[in-house]
Protein backbone atom coordinates (compact mmCIF):
# COMPACT_ATOMS: atom_id res chain seq x y z
CA UNK A 1 0.00 0.00 0.00
CA UNK A 2 1.25 3.24 -0.56
CA UNK A 3 2.31 5.69 2.25
CA UNK A 4 0.82 9.27 2.39
CA UNK A 5 3.56 11.94 2.39
CA UNK A 6 3.19 15.94 3.84
CA UNK A 7 5.84 18.43 3.46
CA UNK A 8 5.81 20.19 7.19
CA UNK A 9 8.06 22.93 8.59
CA UNK A 10 8.70 23.54 12.07
CA UNK A 11 10.70 26.40 13.62
CA UNK A 12 12.53 26.20 17.06
CA UNK A 13 11.98 29.70 18.76
CA UNK A 14 15.20 31.36 20.96
CA UNK A 15 14.66 33.83 23.35
CA UNK A 16 17.28 34.52 25.83
CA UNK A 17 19.12 30.88 26.06
CA UNK A 18 15.70 29.08 25.95
CA UNK A 19 13.41 27.60 23.56
CA UNK A 20 9.36 27.46 23.04
CA UNK A 21 7.84 24.43 23.38
CA UNK A 22 3.79 23.37 23.92
CA UNK A 23 2.37 20.35 24.50
CA UNK A 24 0.55 18.96 21.73
CA UNK A 25 -2.91 17.86 22.52
CA UNK A 26 -3.28 14.96 20.27
CA UNK A 27 0.26 13.65 20.04
CA UNK A 28 1.19 14.18 24.27
CA UNK A 29 4.52 15.46 23.40
CA UNK A 30 6.14 18.79 23.31
CA UNK A 31 7.33 19.87 20.19
CA UNK A 32 8.49 23.94 18.55
CA UNK A 33 5.35 25.89 16.53
CA UNK A 34 5.05 23.78 13.03
CA UNK A 35 2.34 22.60 10.85
CA UNK A 36 1.99 21.73 7.14
CA UNK A 37 3.46 23.59 3.97
CA UNK A 38 -0.01 24.84 2.06
CA UNK A 39 0.41 25.05 -1.64
CA UNK A 40 1.39 28.43 -2.11
CA UNK A 41 4.05 28.57 0.60
CA UNK A 42 7.99 27.78 0.45
CA UNK A 43 8.82 25.62 3.53
CA UNK A 44 10.51 28.33 5.68
CA UNK A 45 7.72 30.76 4.82
CA UNK A 46 5.20 28.11 6.29
CA UNK A 47 7.59 27.65 9.42
CA UNK A 48 7.19 30.98 10.30
CA UNK A 49 3.39 31.47 9.82
CA UNK A 50 2.85 28.96 11.73
CA UNK A 51 5.07 30.17 14.54
CA UNK A 52 3.39 33.14 14.70
CA UNK A 53 -0.07 31.65 14.76
CA UNK A 54 0.81 29.57 16.80
CA UNK A 55 2.73 32.13 19.39
CA UNK A 56 1.69 35.74 18.31
CA UNK A 57 5.87 35.94 18.25
CA UNK A 58 7.36 37.43 15.27
CA UNK A 59 10.26 35.44 14.79
CA UNK A 60 13.69 36.64 12.94
CA UNK A 61 14.96 33.32 11.08
CA UNK A 62 18.52 32.66 11.74
CA UNK A 63 20.01 31.72 7.91
CA UNK A 64 23.56 31.03 6.98
CA UNK A 65 22.70 29.68 3.60
CA UNK A 66 25.01 30.59 1.00
CA UNK A 67 24.02 32.66 -1.84
CA UNK A 68 24.24 30.30 -5.09
CA UNK A 69 23.59 32.37 -7.99
CA UNK A 70 21.56 31.26 -10.73
CA UNK A 71 19.61 32.99 -13.66
CA UNK A 72 16.23 31.70 -13.31
CA UNK A 73 16.72 30.85 -9.53
CA UNK A 74 16.88 32.29 -5.84
CA UNK A 75 18.56 30.28 -3.04
CA UNK A 76 16.45 29.43 -0.27
CA UNK A 77 16.69 29.30 3.27
CA UNK A 78 18.16 26.04 4.39
CA UNK A 79 16.68 24.02 6.93
CA UNK A 80 18.54 22.79 9.84
CA UNK A 81 17.26 19.44 9.61
CA UNK A 82 14.80 17.51 7.19
CA UNK A 83 13.08 14.81 9.41
CA UNK A 84 10.73 11.74 8.30
CA UNK A 85 8.33 11.26 10.95
CA UNK A 86 5.75 8.45 11.08
CA UNK A 87 2.76 9.46 11.51
CA UNK A 88 -0.33 6.84 11.31
CA UNK A 89 -0.06 3.06 10.88
CA UNK A 90 -1.87 0.58 8.88
CA UNK A 91 -3.54 -2.04 10.49
CA UNK A 92 -1.02 -4.74 8.97
CA UNK A 93 1.59 -2.36 10.63
CA UNK A 94 3.40 -0.84 7.58
CA UNK A 95 2.86 3.23 7.58
CA UNK A 96 0.17 4.63 6.43
CA UNK A 97 1.44 8.39 7.12
CA UNK A 98 4.29 10.66 7.04
CA UNK A 99 5.34 13.96 7.69
CA UNK A 100 9.02 15.11 5.69
CA UNK A 101 10.12 18.28 8.41
CA UNK A 102 11.98 20.80 7.62
CA UNK A 103 13.43 22.77 10.82
CA UNK A 104 14.52 26.40 11.28
CA UNK A 105 15.58 28.21 14.24
CA UNK A 106 14.79 31.87 14.94
CA UNK A 107 14.93 34.09 17.37
CA UNK A 108 12.26 36.30 19.03
CA UNK A 109 12.12 39.50 20.74
CA UNK A 110 10.01 38.18 23.76
CA UNK A 111 8.29 34.82 25.52
CA UNK A 112 5.31 36.79 25.84
CA UNK A 113 3.24 33.98 24.33
CA UNK A 114 -0.46 34.82 22.38
CA UNK A 115 -1.37 32.51 20.12
CA UNK A 116 -2.50 34.04 17.24
CA UNK A 117 -4.74 31.78 15.28
CA UNK A 118 -8.21 30.70 16.28
CA UNK A 119 -7.67 27.25 16.77
CA UNK A 120 -4.15 27.23 18.99
CA UNK A 121 -2.98 26.03 21.66
CA UNK A 122 -3.83 28.25 24.88
CA UNK A 123 -0.62 30.11 26.09
CA UNK A 124 -0.43 27.88 29.44
CA UNK A 125 0.78 24.98 26.92
CA UNK A 126 3.96 26.46 26.52
CA UNK A 127 6.81 26.64 28.08
CA UNK A 128 10.31 28.15 27.98
CA UNK A 129 13.46 25.38 27.62
CA UNK A 130 17.03 26.21 28.67
CA UNK A 131 20.02 23.52 27.60
CA UNK A 132 19.74 21.74 30.96
CA UNK A 133 16.28 21.83 31.24
CA UNK A 134 16.31 19.74 27.84
CA UNK A 135 19.14 17.42 29.52
CA UNK A 136 17.25 16.98 32.52
CA UNK A 137 13.60 16.30 30.67
CA UNK A 138 12.04 13.50 29.45
CA UNK A 139 11.28 14.78 26.01
CA UNK A 140 12.15 13.56 22.42
CA UNK A 141 15.89 12.48 21.91
CA UNK A 142 15.19 14.55 18.91
CA UNK A 143 13.31 17.61 20.29
CA UNK A 144 16.13 18.01 23.32
CA UNK A 145 19.03 17.64 20.41
CA UNK A 146 17.60 19.90 18.19
CA UNK A 147 16.35 22.08 20.64
CA UNK A 148 19.76 22.80 22.49
CA UNK A 149 21.54 22.89 18.81
CA UNK A 150 19.02 26.13 18.11
CA UNK A 151 19.90 27.93 21.51
CA UNK A 152 23.47 27.58 20.70
CA UNK A 153 22.85 28.75 16.82
CA UNK A 154 20.47 31.54 17.77
CA UNK A 155 23.60 32.34 20.50
CA UNK A 156 26.29 32.37 17.95
CA UNK A 157 24.15 34.35 15.26
CA UNK A 158 23.46 37.24 17.80
CA UNK A 159 27.41 37.40 19.27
Amino acid sequence: METTRHFTATVFLVNDGATALHRHPSLDIRIPPGGHVDRDELPHEAGLREAREETGLDPTLVDDTESVGAPAGETLPAPRHTMLYDIDRRADGGVAHQHIDMKYFASVESRDIDPAGDDEADAARWEWYTPAELRGSDLDRDTIAIGIEAIETVADAED
